[in-house]
């Protein structure tokens, strides 16, 4: 047990930039890559991994302090501290038992493709925690491992199913074929598929409005360097930082969305010959199945209307904090609520305003979720000591991944009513995303390649 242990240890050391390009190395040579070949497009995959990571923490280096400012700014005091993602991943992997989520999911992983139950490979280890940090808040409401290690395998079951629907999604935002992004927080996106059935009945709504788009009906006002400084000024002068710095983080706003779409390029550039041996090496044994490579959503981050929606609800979260009764939570770790623009992105296939309004919509949703499992954080916190929470205080997640999925199911399997309700409700949900946008694609991509 220790030996695996350490192994996982080990891995998981190097950073995802290291051990993904390395399981992509391996995937290409068993395509029957040449090994000149693989290890190119190896190292290049690390390389646009790293550089699109750069990218992103300059990113939210710049933006989150002012909108941090902004949240001190209203002079509200709650006592849950909203650590992020970040924290959250590192108290959940300093759980004795995190180690066993990783040949649970590959297992679940090999015999799914072996039935033919999924189309897709995921290679994306690093968010194995995800996984760990849902078994771990079903165990605390439950008092069991078991149901802990059972729900989140139905999770890894839901992932791979999503994965199969975004595949010819991403290729279509991103140009990159035979990838997909089976990440957790892209779950949220089936809860709102009826909605977004609806919105398709919209006159205004139901329109192309992408950043391209954007581009033809605005100008240079929709350019991506135009936009990202006129929102980081807006954003500083919202945070009171005076016109001077505000102007600098207009410009530093302009620089990350400018670069974004270049460092995208070179996912393009490593993933395409691998993506061509995978398809080339699926035809000579299993015909023309089809297989999609599960990665990290960093290779969606080119594409500007995240980053766009991201920036314009930060406001709208910080003022559903201070307004809705029995809320704990100031968003700050998390203020950056990628955990639903990835996700609604993929839905509207990037269409900007359906995407600012997801957003607004469940705001309350992220802020009530994160109040109610803040005591059990805490409780994770304090348990593996891998961070100090002060008396009198808690912690937590102002945008927890997929925690409508965690909330339902961990009473689910607590036997409370209304869990076990709304597993069976979500359930139904997640089935009528699946067959209805698998229907909704073969009609879309039909028509584009007409």
């Amino acid at each position: 047990m220790d030996f695996l242990q350490n192994i996982v240890e080990y891995i998981l050391d190097m950073g995802a930039p290291v051990f993904v390009p390395l399981i992509m190395l391996v995937i290409g040579l068993i395509a029957r890559m040449k090994f000149k070949d693989a290890l190119s497009a190896a190292i290049i995959f690390g390389v646009a991994f790293s550089g699109m990571s750069l990218v992103v923490d300059f990113m939210l280096a710049s933006i989150s302090p002012a909108a941090q400012s902004f949240a001190e700014n209203t002079g509200i005091n709650l006592n849950a501290v909203d650590g992020g993602w970040t924290t959250a991943a590192a108290i959940t992997w300093s759980w004795p038992l995190a180690f066993l989520m990783f040949p649970i999911t590959v297992g679940i992983n090999v015999v799914m493709l072996a039935f033919k139950w999924t189309k897709t490979l995921n290679v994306d280890m690093w968010n194995v925690w995800g996984k760990i940090f849902t078994a771990i808040l079903v165990i605390f409401l439950s008092g069991s491992v078991v149901l802990g290690f059972i729900v989140a395998s139905i999770q890894v079951v839901i992932e791979l199913k999503i994965g199969d629907i975004w595949g010819k999604e991403v290729e279509d935002l991103t140009g990159i074929p035979g990838v997909t992004v089976p990440h957790h927080m892209t779950i949220i996106a089936s809860l709102l598929y009826p909605i977004d059935k609806l919105m398709d009945r919209v006159p205004f709504l139901n329109k192309k409005m992408d950043a391209e788009a954007l581009r033809d009906k605005l100008g240079v006002f929709a350019e991506n360097h135009i936009m990202g400084g006129l929102i980081g000024f807006l954003l500083g002068l919202a945070a009171n930082y005076g016109l001077q710095d505000s102007l600098v983080l207009g410009i530093q706003a302009a620089t990350a969305l400018t670069l974004f779409p270049m460092v995208s390029k070179l996912f393009m550039q490593a993933l395409s010959p691998i993506s061509d041996a995978i398809s080339e090496f699926m035809k000579k044994r299993f015909g023309d199945r089809e297989i999609f490579i599960g990665l990290d959503w960093p290779i969606l981050a080119g594409r500007n209307e995240i980053w766009v929606s991201a920036i314009v609800i930060i406001p709208v979260l910080l003022l559903f904090s201070v307004v809705l009764p029995g809320n704990a939570v100031l968003p700050f770790g998390g203020i950056v609520n990628l955990s639903v623009c990835v996700a609604v992105v993929l839905l509207t296939r990037g269409n900007l305003v359906r995407s600012i309004i997801y957003g607004v919509i469940t705001a309350p949703v992220f802020l009530y979720i994160s109040t109610y499992f803040a005591p059990y954080i805490t409780r994770l916190a304090n348990e593996t000591g891998a961070v100090n929470v002060e008396a009198g205080s808690m912690l937590t997640w102002s945008t927890i991944e997929n925690g409508e999925f965690k909330l339902v199911f961990a009473n689910a399997m607590a036997g409370e009513w209304w869990g076990i309700l709304g597993a069976i409700v979500w359930i139904g949900l997640f089935i009528l995303f699946y067959f209805g946008r698998k229907k909704d694609n073969a009609k879309y991509f039909s028509e584009v390649e007409k």
